[in-house]
């Protein structure tokens, strides 16, 4: 057998499509986008280590399409959790910066973020949105942009 064949027959099944993913993550929030938890929780931790991050169940928006800001309902390591978006890779209005991956925070049901610290930097266009839950996000972020 040649070299060709061999490749072929590893990346390949017997059905001629490939046995592997090779997708990137989405432009925007929707059903199944996966996303990168940038606390330092250790759930969110546990599951970016192990390569398998966070996918979106449901957004809590009536467009079904996330935005920075928006609240999202994932599963993460075999759980159910509540999460905010922090950064998207989406095209954004003029002064809100674009992200290289989909940002999240995770919370509890109460709203309490499960990390003590942000990783990354949180737009500042985030401040006018500091009501309720979303301050207790803001109140852990050290750096903004």
């Amino acid at each position: 057998m040649s070299c060709l064949t061999l490749l072929n027959g590893a990346i390949r099944n017997g059905f001629g499509k490939a046995s592997f993913s090779t997708t990137q993550s989405l432009q925007q929030i929707i059903k199944l986008s996966r996303l990168r938890v940038v606390d330092n929780s250790a759930l969110g931790r546990a599951a970016m280590q192990s390569g398998k991050p966070p996918r979106c169940i449901h957004v809590y928006k009536n467009t079904g399409v996330g935005t920075i800001g928006d609240k999202i309902l994932v599963a993460i390591m075999g759980q159910k959790k509540r999460g905010y978006i922090i950064g998207c890779r989406q095209k954004q209005a003029a002064g809100v910066p674009r992200f290289d991956s989909n940002n999240m925070v995770l919370v509890d049901d109460s709203g309490t973020p499960l990390g003590t610290r942000i990783r990354v930097p949180v737009p500042s266009c985030l401040r006018g949105k500091a009501t309720g839950d979303f301050s207790k996000v803001l109140a852990i972020a050290s750096k903004f942009v």
